[in-house]
């Protein structure tokens, strides 16, 4: 089922980037060679939602004749390797050619560092631009290059968070997330409006969220039209070429569960096959449970809930009567638990 897929790819999305970890890429490219990348500081202070920009020279080659290459950018990739933050990397804006050939030149630019970069960041590559770029296409790995680091002093972090109305969204309704703009360290927001992405599915993974902006007061809503329970939503506060904070997330669904025993009646002992399924859910697990006195539910038998949604418990009557069992489906990654209508088996 398409949500296992997509939940597996929110939860890898790091705040690296737009592109989530693990997704396919390409190789360095074998054309592009560096031989010097300077920054123009080793230490920024930077706090909320600001950036500081620091100048950015990288000095190497591109071995094309190309014409269209003559255009060819670059960004530098920072990963972290002291402090914490919520970052694990950062990358320059495009640099763009300001001496030299394309074949042995000198690039410049900026890099933008953002207060979430809170921490120590080594230069560890340079790719070829534009950031993200080909889309669609796979972008290639930076080519190594081990430069000089970074220390960032980041304070009054933003943080993004989300609230769903309806909590549960009924699979194929429409519903509404306000989305929230704050200060961790007071708590309040930041009393101007601030452009925020506000994206579903591809755009939460690969960037191009359409822009918005929030309330002075921090505050956004906005209406979604029904998705099924695959697709993820996302907010982003930008800064040239990453984002400064993120959020991502699937809306809550009901389970929809239903169960049918094969045979109505059996042998005490006899093991009965259950068969059921479970709306629009794969790769989870569901349960069989019995009651046990008045009001208490016991699990007897489980079993995996295959790719087409489908399951199949088994029910073994134990004592001669009629025998209540129900499906219960145990919360599953966006899918809230619930459970079948109540069926019985006689013992006999």
């Amino acid at each position: 089922m398409r949500i296992g897929r997509v939940l597996a790819a929110a939860l890898a999305v790091p705040l690296a980037g737009l592109l989530p970890v693990g997704a396919a890429q390409a190789d360095p490219d074998p054309n592009l060679t560096i031989s010097q990348v300077v920054l123009g500081r080793t230490s920024v202070a930077v706090s909320g939602l600001n950036t500081y920009p620091i100048n950015v020279t990288v000095k190497g080659g591109y071995n094309s004749s190309e014409p269209g290459d003559a255009g060819l950018v670059l960004n530098v990739v920072l990963e972290r390797t002291g402090g914490t933050g919520p970052r694990d990397s950062i990358v320059s804006a495009d640099l763009k050619r300001t001496g030299g050939t394309v074949q042995n030149g000198t690039w410049t630019g900026r890099l933008n560092v953002a207060s979430t970069a809170n921490g120590t960041f080594k230069v560890t590559g340079v790719m070829t631009g534009p950031y993200g770029a080909p889309d669609p296409g796979t972008p290639v790995d930076p080519t190594p290059y081990s430069g000089q680091t970074i220390t960032v002093k980041g304070t009054n972090l933003p943080k993004i968070t989300a609230s769903v109305n309806p909590r549960v969204v009924p699979w194929d309704k429409p519903y509404s997330i306000t989305w929230a703009v704050t200060n961790t360290a007071t708590g309040k927001p930041y009393g101007s409006r601030i452009p925020i992405g506000l994206g579903v599915d591809t755009p939460c993974a690969e960037g191009g969220s359409p822009m918005y902006k929030t309330g002075t007061n921090g505050l956004i809503t906005k209406s979604y039209t029904a998705y099924d329970g695959g697709a993820m939503n996302c907010a982003h506060v930008y800064a040239d070429p990453y984002y400064v904070a993120g959020q991502w997330l699937f809306v809550a669904h009901p389970a929809i569960v239903s169960a049918v025993p094969s045979k109505t009646s059996a042998p005490v002992g006899t093991v009965v096959p259950v068969n059921g399924s479970v709306y629009r859910v794969g790769s989870c697990s569901v349960q069989l449970q019995r009651l046990y006195g008045a009001s208490q539910w016991r699990t007897v038998s489980s079993a995996a809930v295959r790719q087409s949604g489908r399951f199949t418990v088994n029910a073994q009557p134990s004592y001669k009567g009629l025998i209540p069992y129900r499906a219960y489906f145990p919360t599953c990654h966006n899918i809230v638990a619930g459970v079948s209508k109540t069926f019985y088996i006689r013992g006999t």
